[in-house]
């Protein structure tokens, strides 16, 4: 009996924790201007959340619930553990990214204020970065994420062009 009730426990936090990990993988819907330091901002909410989460799953609540259940020899524990390697990854990819994506940081305050021709005096190492990141970094060297990153990067310097334009 107590370990049909630990199951059923267990069972709600897998499918929260699905539900978080479904979402975390959903397209982003992002202004069409937005730009890069927003990047950063995303993977530094994405590592939080997760860290938050494996912070639970390590609790010594869960853990003894999760002992009960190994003595038990629930079938619902293998579910579990696919999912506690899934946040794991998770966990590790956005505290990866950020940590790369910090590497960027420094560009960004010069992309956003700069005139259009100091801006360009800052192009050859960031994208010396950019290059860096795609060739070493172990989740963020995707095109998908690389596509973004560059979007980003492009739409900031479009608004610093603009506002160049509208103060001359």
């Amino acid at each position: 009996e107590v370990t049909e009730k630990l199951e059923k426990v267990l069972m709600i936090w897998i499918k929260q924790i699905r539900q978080v990990l479904v979402e975390s993988e959903q397209m982003r819907r992002e202004a069409d201007d937005i730009g890069p330091s927003a990047e950063l901002e995303h993977w530094k909410s994405r590592m939080s959340s997760f860290n938050s989460l494996l912070d639970e799953i390590k609790s010594s609540r869960v853990r003894k619930i999760i002992s009960i259940l190994q003595a038990a020899r629930s079938k619902t524990l293998k579910q579990w553990k696919e999912l506690d390697g899934n946040i794991t990854i998770a966990a590790n990819e956005a505290k990866n990214n950020v940590r790369y994506l910090y590497t960027l940081d420094k560009f960004f305050g010069p992309l956003a204020k700069a005139s259009p021709v100091t801006m360009m005096e800052h192009v050859p190492s960031l994208m010396n970065a950019v290059c860096m990141i795609y060739c070493t970094s172990p989740y963020y060297n995707t095109s998908e994420h690389m596509t973004s990153l560059l979007l980003k990067i492009t739409n900031q310097m479009i608004n610093t062009c603009k506002t160049y334009l509208c103060e001359g």
